[in-house]
């Protein structure tokens, strides 16, 4: 779960003449200029497409190395909620009531969900956010970013982990025609007739052709969702190996499929260490460091240490200029060194903490005691690359699908 789409109206008007954007998309203009960026929110970056997403994160991360968020960072995402509970990406005018105009985001509501509950005393927030996601839940048990439009594996997996750490039990929650939460997230995976034999256990985004493609972002959340975990995730007592897919599939057990998503990205992350991604013009595929970071964190809240060991290192060592004075992508960064045991004051010579805490209003005097998020099992969560979503799209074929698949991915590369 991390850094997310940069610039989705700009990329909209590039790629999204193969398919039919959604209405809500379609019908957003892009800002003439950018909005001044608000004292409270973390990062100086344009927040238009990830103000409340970036927020969250940044507040997320803060709370598990155990520090006390300034008051007005969170008065900020609390701020940004509408009266129906759902959230925008990020509202300039916080104080005009969200109307008919008003684009809803399920991605940035989730996060926001997760990071409320974290701070702790923002039940009622916590529960009309929920209520929200609950009320635009698609037929087939799943969600789409952007409310009204199709279902595809991100978003569906990003709401399902915050319905998890708010206290609902996704199984429990279903459409209107009986379909739940994980019948909408089980319908991404690829099984056991998928080619090739690699991409068996990974989720994808959307079908394009009546096909799923492997998609690295959805597989990662999706993993987190099937083991009913959100973004901050407690280092594992335990190490197991991660295990391929194993056969015949199609079973109605999210935590299986949750470990067939992490055997597809154990498999994934052997050959270079870490994910790549395919830009336009370019000869050949260049790292992803932030899907790299998402398969870290599902692999450790799979259980699968080793198998996510070589990444962490190349993280460590890689991820530095990815990462710098962009409070998303540090906050990732603080998350995967929590979910796998690593200090992340000293992250490949990196103090993370101070990074993120530069990049926003400095946190109160430190609390005694790491936040733990409720609901999370405890065993033994810059620049804006639009190159990088139109890529993706390039690269695995799925128009619309991956444009928005690449919604929390600015700066991913």
């Amino acid at each position: 779960m991390n850094v997310r789409r940069s610039a989705a109206a700009l990329a909209a008007s590039a790629v999204l003449c193969v398919g039919a954007a959604p209405a809500a998309l379609a019908d957003t203009p892009a800002p003439s200029a950018p909005p001044v960026v608000p004292s409270g929110l973390f990062g100086k970056a344009d927040p238009t497409y990830d103000g409340v997403w970036r927020q969250s994160l940044a507040l997320l991360a803060q709370r598990t190395v155990g520090l006390k968020p300034a008051p007005q960072a969170v008065d900020w995402l609390t701020g940004q909620q509408c009266a129906t509970g759902g959230f925008a990406s990020f509202r300039a005018d916080a104080g005009a009531a969200c109307d008919d105009k008003t684009t809803y985001d399920t991605n940035a509501t989730a996060v926001a969900v997760q990071a409320m509950k974290a701070l702790g005393g923002k039940d009622a927030q916590v529960k009309k956010a929920t209520d929200w996601l609950k009320s635009v839940q698609n037929e087939d048990g799943g969600w789409a970013y952007v409310p009204g439009s199709p279902s595809e594996g991100s978003s569906t997996s990003i709401v399902i982990s915050a319905l998890a750490t708010a206290g609902e039990k996704p199984a429990e929650v279903k459409s209107k025609a009986g379909k739940s939460a994980y019948d909408g997230l089980l319908s991404f995976q690829l099984g056991c007739s998928a080619e090739p034999v690699s991409d068996r256990g990974a989720f994808g985004y959307q079908p394009a052709d009546g096909k799923l493609a492997a998609n690295a972002d959805a597989t990662a959340a999706a993993a987190l969702a099937g083991l009913g975990k959100g973004i901050v995730v407690d280092p594992a007592g335990t190490d197991t190996p991660a295990a391929a897919l194993a056969c015949p599939a199609g079973s109605a057990d999210p935590a299986g499929a949750a470990q067939g998503a992490a055997g597809y990205l154990a498999e994934a992350l052997k050959k270079d260490g870490h994910l790549t991604a395919v830009t336009p013009g370019a000869d050949q595929p260049t790292a992803d460091t932030g899907n790299t970071a998402d398969a870290v964190i599902a692999l450790a809240a799979a259980g699968h240490r080793q198998a996510a060991a070589g990444a962490l290192d190349w993280l460590q060592k890689n991820s530095t200029a990815w990462a710098n004075r962009n409070p998303a992508a540090l906050a990732t960064l603080v998350l995967t060194a929590h979910a796998t045991g690593t200090d992340p004051k000293a992250f490949g010579g990196v103090d993370l903490v101070a990074a993120l805490n530069a990049t926003g209003p400095a946190p109160a005097a430190p609390d005694t005691e790491p936040q733990k998020v409720e609901g999370e099992e405890k065993p033994g969560s810059g620049n804006q690359n639009i190159w990088w979503i139109v890529g993706a799209g390039a690269a695995a074929g799925m128009g619309i699908g991956i444009l928005l698949s690449g919604r929390r991915k600015k700066n991913q590369l």
